[in-house]
């Protein structure tokens, strides 16, 4: 996942571990998947932004319900992008 995230900073994305989040940021929040030792993580990034990549969330996995995001991580998620925005726009 480090990786992942490093490859993020060079601006590029990891061919197999990273893929858009659907839904938020039109392409620029993208979830990193990891497995180990039979659980799933998630780290969940914004690429919004020139100056950083914005991890917005990290956890481990609960669901049991396919490979869908939990709807708890999605809505914290969406709180910590919306406060990012808000912050980079105060900022101006």
């Amino acid at each position: 996942m480090g990786y992942a995230l490093f490859l993020a900073q060079m601006g590029e994305r990891h061919a197999t571990m990273a893929k858009t989040l659907k839904g938020l940021g039109g392409g620029t929040v993208v979830e990193v998947r990891e497995s180990h030792d039979g659980n799933a993580y998630r780290a969940v990034y914004a690429v919004r932004y020139a100056d950083a990549v914005y991890v917005l969330h990290a956890f481990q996995k609960k669901s049991k319900r396919g490979i869908e995001t939990p709807k708890a991580d999605l809505s914290l998620i969406e709180k910590r992008l919306k406060d990012l925005i808000d912050e980079k726009e105060r900022r101006k």
